[in-house]
């Protein structure tokens, strides 16, 4: 009989929320790389424009999307930050000013949550003791360090998802023939979407064909569309 885990043992846990800092900026970023730039390239290759043009065309693409994405990214992010670093600011003027109040606010977010009220009375003053504005923030705004907004590390991952994801339909257009660039650039980037949604629903513990098939399918929707429009335009360069 195997002997029972001390009360020190370590059971490491690895959770899929530690991973939402980042994954979310990287899913976003190397969707909109693959089917933004996938979009401009079929786009002009429709229009009837030479290699040069597209390949040009879809550089500009991915240099100004990658900008866009990471300036985009912490921009919002850093929204969310100010407004976490506004509400810890509030929240320990109040731990100050009435300490109490904020002991039996804490000491209630426990009962509501199922404890006695003698236990949650006991939790709120031992958390209090140890870090009243760690618990007050975990507790009562929501906020814990796992889950932070980190701007910088969304802009980071935003920006090289999307430069990555830009990667295939950029591939496709310097080496397929220009006359077959549209064709190879939506075959290529289909299964590039195929592939990320997969990945993504993957990590984020969801089903992988589920989410595989929702990303192909917008991306579908948006080379048809891409194509659809640069087919009005006869450009002969």
């Amino acid at each position: 009989m195997s002997p029972r885990p001390g009360p020190h043992s370590r059971h490491p846990e690895h959770h899929r929320t530690q991973r939402v800092g980042w994954l979310r900026a990287a899913v976003l970023g190397a969707n909109d790389g693959i089917v933004s730039v996938a979009g401009v390239v079929v786009g002009v290759a429709a229009s009837g424009a030479g290699a040069d043009v597209i390949l040009a065309t879809g550089v500009a693409a991915v240099v100004a999307g990658a900008m866009s994405m990471a300036a985009g990214e912490y921009v919002s992010v850093q929204s969310q930050a100010d407004t976490e670093a506004a509400d810890l600011a509030v929240e320990r003027q109040e731990l100050e000013s009435e300490p109490q109040h904020e002991l039996e606010e804490l000491a209630h977010i426990y009962v509501r949550r199922g404890l006695t009220p003698t236990l949650a009375r006991e939790v709120a003053e031992q958390l209090h003791a140890h870090d009243a504005l760690a618990a007050h923030a975990r507790d009562e705004l929501g906020i814990t360090e796992m889950l932070r907004a980190r701007p910088l590390q969304a802009a980071l991952a935003s920006a090289a998802a999307f430069t990555a994801g830009a990667v295939l339909p950029i591939g496709s257009a310097l080496l397929a023939p220009v006359q077959h660039v549209a064709m190879a650039t939506t075959a290529v980037t289909l299964v590039g979407l195929l592939f990320s949604g997969g990945l993504a629903a993957w990590l984020g513990g969801a089903p992988m064909v589920r989410g595989a098939l929702r990303v192909g399918f917008w991306g579908a929707l948006a080379m048809a569309a891409s194509h659809a429009i640069g087919g009005l335009f006869n450009v002969q360069v």
